[in-house]
């Protein structure tokens, strides 16, 4: 095959890293918000083959997994361009959501797949306020307005309403996997829903994935040696270019570096799930 000059077929990458949604009020992880410009250009690149997604994230947010899987799926089919989802070393929970955007989805044997489920986890401080002689005040107008307060013991009302929700969300995951994964699924549901999560050599058991293989790999099959492989890099405002500014400074405010470290704790345990 020759290509001459600027006419390589090209691969856009696009790189979906770590946790998704706000980690903390500083530090922001995958949001569709963070993410729009760098989907919008991907897709308006010249001789652009095929945009792929490179993902490593063991999840986080169900709404912005939603939206950006969304926003991806809008242009893939308005601009009639396949998409190719890469897994590395987990691509889990609102990862895995991320990745059924793909029309084709890959991992290595070893990747972590899956956990199609719902969790949510909190801590519970009722008997440390009663050990320092600390008494909790919290006025609402609205019954339901304070549930799962974590200074006040579990009610079993609040629970049963988190656990409706949470079916709600567990539903709409089953319904996008089983559109977009159709007759390729080979598993009882019963254990593809579960939440547990699998290596990519028993995911491709399964049908959740395509194959194993590699971006460079499956890129070079498809399109040829000379495919062009572009990168998609946020964009910065002028002055954090010039300052090499990535986040705001937390300078000597400890409400926020106490927000941050516990965001920061969240996110170590998100990862940990999976022994990474």
């Amino acid at each position: 095959m020759i290509f001459f000059g600027s006419s390589r077929p090209v691969v856009a990458v696009l790189r979906l890293n770590g946790v998704i949604g706000r980690v903390g009020p500083v530090r922001a992880g995958l949001t569709l918000a963070g993410l729009a410009g760098m989907i919008e250009r991907a897709f308006q690149l010249k001789h652009l083959k095929a945009v792929a997604l490179t993902i490593n994230s063991p999840g986080g947010s169900p709404v912005q997994s939603a939206l950006i899987h969304s926003r991806i799926r809008a242009l893939a089919e308005e601009k009639e361009i396949p998409i190719l989802a890469f897994a590395e070393d987990v691509a889990a929970s609102g990862g895995y959501w991320l990745a059924c955007a793909g029309d084709e989805i890959y991992a290595n044997e070893n990747s972590i797949v899956g956990s199609i489920g719902v969790v949510s986890a909190g801590f519970g401080f009722p008997d440390m306020l009663k050990r320092f002689g600390i008494e909790r005040r919290v006025y609402t107008a609205g019954e339901r307005k304070a549930i799962l307060d974590p200074f006040r013991p579990e009610n079993p009302e609040d629970i049963a309403h988190l656990r409706t929700i949470q079916v709600d969300i567990h539903d709409s995951f089953k319904a996008l996997v089983r559109a977009r994964r159709g007759k390729r699924l080979k598993g009882a549901e019963k254990d593809m829903f579960s939440g547990a999560f699998w290596t990519g050599r028993k995911a491709l058991e399964l049908g959740l994935i395509d194959g194993i293989g590699d971006l460079r790999t499956v890129t070079r099959d498809r399109f040829g040696e000379k495919v062009k492989l572009k990168v998609m890099e946020p964009s910065r405002g002028w002055l954090r270019r010039r300052l090499g500014i990535s986040a705001p400074s937390l300078g000597g405010d400890a409400g926020l570096w106490a927000d941050q470290l516990i965001a920061a704790v969240e996110e170590r345990f998100l990862w940990n799930r999976f022994g990474l």
